[in-house]
């Protein structure tokens, strides 16, 4: 007797005997063998890959009774995810001959699969005529469906494990990248099961009235930032965005993204990653200590605190450790080990913003002529993985020294350093000027030199330099 492992996929000319339909999504066919009309043996009954032969056929079976139902399934279902060969065909002649405008039913069916040569092969129009009198109603046919696709999906589990396992036996041995393959390869099979319905006009323009009305109302489509003329300007930072900060060294870049970040996740309630690769986390955590409790972090810094000041810190610490952020200090991280810990964070639904402290110091996971095209590979990188993940990236990056020999020092876009495709991979580019008239001691230009989907603009924020704090100037004014 062949092995059903081998052979199940086209055994048999007649439909399974009708037994009604379990929900078997990942557990192997107990149905018999329809050559031999014999239970497979233990060995055989563990070789079957995970599949649902009652739910394939109640599937098709149920499109011949009731065509109409077959555009509500062809929305989640294709012809991969039917284990069984013959009937991966016969769903193949329902898109063949929907695309061609023909009915589906017995005679198409059977006249679409006889010139395609595959008619004798399913077991002739008696499987077909099978089909039909075996399904008893069309009513559970979506049911029927998430049946075969539950299964299907666990097949695909079941090959990318055998992926994985063939990636880390790979030699020369490298773990990051068979780690980064193997959640690749996983999230791969995830993403197959994510479908979004098809909007009518009406639904989308209602949606887009909503939207308008909400802005004109003063809400923020994307996440607020807390400057209010920046939101303004870029409606809050919006899923799927790259957005770079660019700056010389110490006019702030961290302090721009730690304050952002703080409001973010303390005010907007969101979970904010902050991946610093030029400071520790203690670092970032004094100094988001200083912006919530007030106290200049220099006394921070030297344990030298006024015993007022102790309730203020230690009320700061209990209200910080509450937060949903994250801290990573990782030096050099590769874009790779990036994607990896932000997957972990979003599958757990804990991800909403990330906080990239920045470019130029991540490493990058192949070899490159020169640091223009690794930083480009990187930035790219970058943009993916927002979109990926549908969150704003926020990543800083280093200015080069051409500003310094201008009469005008506001930054432009050719400025950004060892530049690659940092402008063209960005949504939005945000550039940091500090203001050195003594009446405008304090006051910094957030310039908005590239905005993808609004305008560009100037707006002014006061840097609060004993708590490197980033306020707004009309807040603080008044």
């Amino acid at each position: 007797m062949d092995k059903p492992g081998l052979n199940a996929r086209t055994a048999g000319s007649q439909p399974a005997v009708q037994m009604g339909i379990t929900h078997k999504s990942c557990d192997w066919d107990d149905s018999t063998d329809d050559s031999t009309n014999q239970a497979p043996s233990r060995e055989e009954f563990y070789n079957l890959p995970p599949h649902n032969r009652e739910a394939e056929e109640a599937v098709l079976g149920s499109v011949l009774i009731n065509p109409e139902i077959y555009e509500d399934l062809a929305e989640f279902l294709c012809s991969d995810d039917f284990y069984i060969q013959r009937n991966g065909w016969i769903w193949q002649t329902f898109n063949s001959l929907r695309e061609q405008g023909q009915p589906l039913d017995y005679l198409t069916v059977v006249n679409d699969l006889e010139q395609r040569n595959r008619l004798a092969e399913i077991g002739g129009p008696a499987y077909v005529m099978g089909l039909i009198n075996q399904t008893p109603s069309s009513l559970h046919a979506a049911a029927y469906g998430h049946l075969v696709e539950e299964t299907a999906t666990c097949r695909r589990l079941a090959n990318a494990a055998n992926r994985i396992a063939k990636a880390a036996y790979h030699k020369p041995y490298d773990a990051d990248l068979a780690l980064d393959e193997a959640e690749q390869t996983v999230f791969n099979v995830s993403l197959r099961r994510v479908t979004r319905e098809m909007q009518s006009a009406q639904a989308a323009m209602s949606n887009l009235y909503d939207q308008v009305a909400d802005r004109a109302a003063g809400n923020l489509q994307g996440i607020p930032t807390g400057f209010i003329d920046l939101d303004r300007l870029l409606g809050g930072l919006q899923g799927s965005d790259l957005i770079i900060v660019g700056a010389r060294p110490a006019v702030g870049k961290t302090s721009f993204l730690t304050s952002l970040g703080l409001h973010v996740a303390q005010k907007e309630k969101k979970h904010v990653a902050i991946f610093s690769l030029e400071m520790s986390t203690g670092q970032i955590s004094l100094r988001i200590a200083s912006q919530e409790s007030g106290i200049n972090s220099q006394r921070l810094r030297s344990g030298q605190l006024e015993d007022n000041e102790w309730e203020k810190f230690t009320r700061a610490i209990e209200n910080l450790g509450e937060l949903p952020m994250a801290f990573d200090d990782s030096p050099a991280l590769t874009p790779s080990q990036l994607r990896s810990k932000c997957r972990k964070l979003r599958l757990h639904n804990r991800l909403d913003l990330v906080v990239v402290d920045y470019i130029q110091l991540m490493a990058s996971d192949g070899r490159f002529e020169n640091r223009v095209q690794e930083v480009g590979h990187i930035s790219r990188q970058l943009k993916i993985l927002a979109r990926e993940l549908d969150v704003p990236i926020l990543a800083a990056a280093q200015l080069s020294r051409a500003v310094e020999t201008r009469t005008d020092k506001r930054p432009v876009l050719s400025d950004l350093r060892e530049s690659g495709n940092l402008e063209m991979d960005a949504d939005i580019v945000l550039f940091l000027h500090r203001l050195e008239a003594p009446e405008e001691k304090g006051l910094t230009e957030v310039i908005v030199a590239k905005h993808r989907q609004g305008p560009t603009g100037v707006v002014k924020l006061l840097f609060e330099e004993s708590t490197a704090r980033f306020v707004n100037a009309v807040v603080k004014e008044s």
